[in-house]
């Protein structure tokens, strides 16, 4: 993978623990140079359960000369740990990996997108050019694997049909995050947790919120936890709207304590592949807004009538308008999603669906 952030290092994380816990060797290679100040405690967690070793070579987010050497350098790695699996995990991380295996039988190369060049517009000349190059890839991948229904029929459509197995794997969660929890007595009406885009719908979010009342006739409230980009203009909109008192701004919290902060998580995205957060909220037992977008549909499976549009203030705000009316009914479809996702979504399901591919392959 380039970079240990986001739902991509997520799922590489939960894969490499599980699989180290069922005997397998893992290493992991990530980029040099890119990162935070915590990038490298990301990756030294998961130091006792890649026993090949993590190793930073330079994979750049664009083209670079690091190109052509990082694919030789991986090919070199792989045949002194005597690997027999090569997964590129992200656009960068896929050209890698297939990149070292081009001309060889083995190591077999698998390919999860996550998203990655499909986000790039096919029809601007930097999108042309990676669809181009996904294209030129695909008779060195072994397996491509899809993290959402959705994500496989976008790169059909954008790139190609894989002539080589192309199983959708959905993102699983561990055990522990089955486990209810319950909002706390202060608890905000509505709780939004991830990036602070635009792209997240966050503007959506607040002008949503502003004319509406709870059932007692006390005025709405949202707490929000993250950062981003658009940090700025969320609050001098939350500002302008006269919403500093009723929208509280967290910073960075994890999931699951926000969530017993708010009585019902929004997720008003304009775009997404398949959010871990609506899993988490869904695992926890929360009532979820959120958008027809992406692969949110897969983890709603029987409530996916209850998503709205994306980019439309008035659904989102007749959505939650809806929640604070009659909460029993959006809790009453909490339960249905929670039974649905909980073996669909798991970790273990997730794990051996993808260990079942590499014993596939590696035969």
């Amino acid at each position: 993978m380039r970079a240990p952030v986001g739902g991509l290092f997520r799922h590489v994380a939960d894969l490499t623990v599980e699989l180290a816990r069922r005997g397998h060797a893992i290493g992991i290679v990530a980029d040099s140079g890119s990162g935070d100040a915590a990038t490298q405690d990301r990756l030294d967690s998961l130091a006792t359960h890649a026993s090949l070793g993590i190793h930073r070579l330079p994979i750049p987010r664009l083209l670079g000369m690091s190109d052509a050497t990082t694919p030789l350098k991986i090919r070199r790695l792989a045949r002194e740990l005597d690997v027999s699996i090569l997964h590129g995990h992200g656009a960068k991380g896929g050209f890698c990996a297939r990149m070292a295996r081009l001309g060889k039988s083995d190591p077999k190369a698998l390919y999860t997108p996550h998203g990655g060049a499909l986000h790039f517009d096919p029809r601007s000349l930097q999108g042309r050019l990676f669809m181009q190059i996904e294209r030129l890839l695909l008779p060195a991948s072994d397996a491509v694997v899809f993290e959402s229904a959705y994500a496989k029929d976008v790169f059909a459509d954008k790139v190609a049909v894989p002539r080589c197995p192309a199983p959708v794997i959905h993102n699983g969660l561990a055990p522990a995050e089955f486990e209810p929890v319950i909002p706390t007595d202060d608890a905000a009406d509505f709780v939004y947790v991830g990036e602070l885009r635009m792209l997240k719908g966050i503007d959506l979010l607040v002008e949503a919120l502003a004319p509406l009342a709870a059932a007692d006739g006390r005025p709405a409230t949202l707490v929000m936890a993250g950062d981003g980009p658009d940090r700025n203009g969320l609050t001098a909109r939350i500002e302008a709207l006269g919403l500093s008192g009723r929208v509280t701004l967290a910073g960075v919290q994890p999931a699951r304590q926000m969530f017993a902060r708010g009585r019902c998580v929004v997720v008003p995205s304009r775009a997404e592949s398949l959010p871990y957060i609506v899993l988490e909220a869904a695992a926890a037992g929360r009532p979820v807004i959120a958008t027809r977008v992406g692969g949110i549909p897969e983890i709603f499976g029987p409530t996916a009538d209850d998503l709205i549009a994306s980019d439309e203030v008035e659904a989102l705000r007749t959505a939650m308008a809806d929640w604070l009316s009659d909460p029993s009914r959006h809790e009453a479809a909490a339960v249905r999603r929670l039974a649905f996702i909980r073996d669909r979504f798991s970790l273990r399901t997730m794990a051996d669906q993808v260990e079942s591919l590499y014993r596939q392959l590696a035969q």
